[in-house]
Parts: structure tokens; sequence; C-alpha cells
């Protein structure tokens, strides 16, 4: 079994940015936030997190995504990150959209 770490990463902070940057900023974000959390010198980017990101136009990022981070190599320098689940966000009843 591949051992790896979920991290729930919060996307409303990059709301401020402008619109045409907004799906760059994200993808600059998740990574940078692997590296950090990993120590690790490259981080590999699956096509999911791109999909998921870029799913909903650079209007309306999704507020937060769930990540799943492999090691690659044995001395974890290199780290994978694709989409673990997608999050679903509730309304302020609690009911699920």
């Amino acid at each position: 079994m591949v051992e790896g770490s979920i991290y729930v990463l919060n996307l409303n902070r990059l709301k401020w940015t402008g619109l045409a940057r907004r799906n760059f900023r994200a993808l600059r974000y998740v990574r940078e936030f692997v590296k950090r959390h990993t120590k690790a010198e490259k981080v590999i980017l699956d096509a999911s997190i791109n999909e998921f990101i870029l799913s909903r136009s650079s209007e309306n990022l999704p507020a937060r995504i769930a990540i799943c981070v492999t090691k690659i190599d044995d001395e974890g320098k290199v780290v994978k990150a694709s989409l673990a689940v997608q999050v679903v966000e509730r309304g302020a009843t609690g009911e699920s959209k």
C-alpha cells in the first residue's frame, strides 16, 4: 500500500486576486504548500488537481481542495500531489448543496 498524507487547502484567500490570474495562483499556492509541508525539492501535480481548479472557471475558484501527497523516491525529495476527494461545500443550514 502506498503511504500518503491528505491535506485540505483553503483557496478562499486567493479570491482577492484578479480574475485572469486566479487559476495560475491557485496552482502555484498548492505547489508551494506541498513543498513547505513535506520539505520536498520537486513537486509533481497530477492533472486531476488542474481539472478540478479549472472546472468552475477562473472567476469561481473552489473554496477548498483536498489533496493526497505521496513520496515517489525513498529520500522524500520528489513528491506527487493528486486530488484526494472533492470537498462538498455546505450551506448556512448545514445541508449539502
